[in-house]
């Protein structure tokens, strides 16, 4: 399958979440949030981790996408249970409403956030 790739916007990277951010980034977020849990050291998540930074420029204004650093966030890691990384989770009104682990295409992320955004 073929598509002709987007042209990202300049230096689009997805928010970076903490625990001193999150309930403000996420809980109280009017817009549907997309969360990557990843590590440095995790190879899947260096393949995924670009994907999350261009859907942060491709829905800039519509959605927020972010990522937790699971070795710096490990209470908001242990909190959601992250037993494998990447784990991708989303938002909607506070409230995690959808939870996937390892890669998932670009195609089907955007799926994703455009039903969420769309309900």
């Amino acid at each position: 399958m073929f598509w002709k790739k987007k042209e990202k916007a300049p230096n689009s990277h997805a928010l970076a979440i903490t625990e001193d951010n999150f309930k403000e980034v996420v809980m109280q977020s009017d817009k549907p949030v997309l969360i990557d849990f990843w590590a440095a050291w995790c190879g899947p998540c260096k393949i995924i981790g670009p994907i999350i930074d261009e859907l942060s420029g491709d829905f800039e204004g519509r959605a927020v996408i972010g990522k937790i650093n699971t070795e710096q966030q490990q209470r908001l890691a242990a909190t959601f249970q992250i037993r494998s990384i990447p784990t991708l989770m989303v938002f909607k009104d506070g409230k995690m409403v959808e939870r996937f682990s390892g890669v998932v295409p670009k195609p089907n992320l955007e799926e994703i956030i455009e039903s969420y955004i769309d309900a």
